[in-house]
């Protein structure tokens, strides 16, 4: 109960006063009997006790009480009561006023606070749904005062992690005196809950260990909420840190696990060259028994079984970058025609019979990418679709916009791929039924190639089927103006 009254307050009071008057004058015109009087003003101060108040009640049955002591109770228009009877109807008016203004009053106050608990728990709901959404702790710890100040209407929140030794807040600087309260009351775990320098301050427990510290400002969270909000924070930081944890070990097991496959997939792939090259050297220095054809042969064995090495020593240069994350994106403005040929006269050798086929939309306006990844992705589908389609079969690279998107296309005319194989041909060291029996590559090109286009902010795909082949099509955002331009 408040003393000094709002100033909406007096707008009440006001009311209970005219509600008091025009019931009088209503009951006058209309020459009430007292009884009937007497219950009508009664009405009037229930109603007032379930609208306003119980001072506002009591005020109001004073009022209601004058009026039917001086309008109609003998003798009228006087405040004196004539006779026990006349006594007896004001003494029940006004027990039964000041009852009934009682139980209106404790009846508006149940039904407030049951509005209270309701929004309370609502609140603590969504900041329950909003805190689940956060996965990783950084993200959780820096939200946290902005969605409980939002949702509970604070001032300032300022959050304290013991573990991280972190702080976090609403306001842009928070004392030090008041950070080193704040980090003495998470370690120490006494204390629990205090106000200073106007914060209400909470430790944050998970099980019996302190987690850390909560404090907002102004203290006006009844005590069952700030326990419920303080348990659910404590909860969910400990929920975020360990999946978190989680995520580092598994990272790091997966980083293991992608090593070992390395190792195990270029140990293979580089003794088979490596043999070849051995046993066609070992026979060239033989000199007896070998004619010029067939030195030929063993000197051809040795050039492209070294290349082979060479191509794959450079795939694994190239997994070794994308997995270190340094693959950089360094856009400059460049015709997609012109990067289309530059493409297939390097990629010459791995062609062979294959003939190139470029379609590029019209008008080839100038736009900014990486020229560099680009072509590094366009040899490794070109090698591709060379590898598993026939000889002499064309290979059709395409360039066009499409949405907001720089979109490229490497189509081949070859067996297709496997319904099998679809799902994991992006997966590094995965090789196919055809790549197995065919005996050539490592099963990272693919790999590399939607890792650079996904470094350039696009996606790699593809699209395959027995009858007409398989199609590889990947974006990059179109670019148009320079971007440092466009960040400014």
């Amino acid at each position: 109960m408040q003393l000094r009254p709002k100033p909406h307050h007096y707008v009440q009071w006001l009311g209970a006063t005219m509600a008091a008057a025009l019931t009088t004058v209503g009951l006058s015109l209309a020459h009430a009997h007292p009884a009937t009087a007497g219950m009508i003003f009664l009405v009037v101060v229930v109603v007032t006790a379930t609208q306003a108040g119980l001072f506002i009640s009591l005020y109001s049955a004073v009022l209601c009480a004058l009026a039917f002591d001086y309008f109609f109770l003998a003798p009228f228009h006087t405040f004196i009561l004539a006779g026990p009877q006349e006594w007896v109807s004001m003494f029940t008016f006004a027990i039964s006023s000041v009852v009934a203004g009682r139980v209106s009053e404790r009846a508006r106050k149940q039904k407030d606070e049951a509005e209270q608990r309701r929004e309370d728990v609502e609140r603590l709901f969504q900041i329950s749904q909003e805190m689940i959404l956060h996965q990783d702790a950084a993200s959780l710890i820096r939200d946290l005062p902005h969605l409980l100040r939002r949702i509970f209407s604070l001032e300032d929140v300022a959050l304290y992690v013991q573990d991280r030794d972190e702080f976090e807040s609403t306001s842009d600087e928070l004392p030090e005196m008041f950070k080193a309260n704040l980090r003495e009351l998470a370690k120490t775990a006494q204390n629990p809950i205090g106000v200073q320098d106007g914060f209400e301050s909470h430790l944050l427990f998970v099980g019996v260990r302190p987690v850390g510290a909560l404090a907002w400002h102004p203290p006006n969270l009844s005590r069952e909420v700030a326990t419920a909000v303080s348990a659910q924070i404590g909860i969910a930081l400990s929920r975020a840190m360990a999946i978190e944890a989680s995520a580092r070990l598994e990272a790091s097991r997966e980083s293991e696990r992608l090593r070992a496959a390395l190792i195990d997939s270029l140990t293979h792939e580089l003794r088979t060259p490596l043999t070849a090259i051995r046993a066609a050297a070992t026979t060239l220095t033989q000199d007896e028994g070998l004619d010029d054809p067939v030195r030929r042969e063993l000197a051809t064995v040795v050039d492209e079984e070294s290349a082979r090495l060479d191509a794959l020593i450079g795939e694994a240069v190239e997994m070794a970058e994308i997995d270190a994350n340094v693959v950089r994106v360094h856009p400059t403005p460049r015709h997609t025609r012109t990067l289309l040929e530059q493409v297939v006269a390097e990629s010459r050798t791995s062609l062979g019979r294959h003939q190139a086929v470029l379609m590029v939309q019209e008008p080839d306006r100038p736009v900014w990418f990486d020229a560099r990844l680009l072509g590094r992705v366009f040899r490794h589908l070109i090698e591709n679709a060379a590898r598993y389609s026939p000889p002499d079969r064309r290979i059709v690279l395409r360039a066009r916009r499409v949405d907001g998107r720089l979109e490229f296309e490497v189509e081949d005319n070859g067996p297709g791929i496997d319904k099998a194989d679809l799902p994991h041909i992006f997966e590094k060291f995965y090789r196919g039924k055809k790549g197995r029996v065919i005996g050539k590559g490592t099963g990272m090109g693919l790999a590399i190639a939607r890792a650079i286009v996904r470094a350039h902010g696009g996606d790699l795909g593809v699209e395959s089927s027995p009858e007409n082949g398989s199609t590889f099509r990947f974006w990059v955002p179109l670019v148009e103006k320079d971007p440092a331009e466009a960040a400014e």
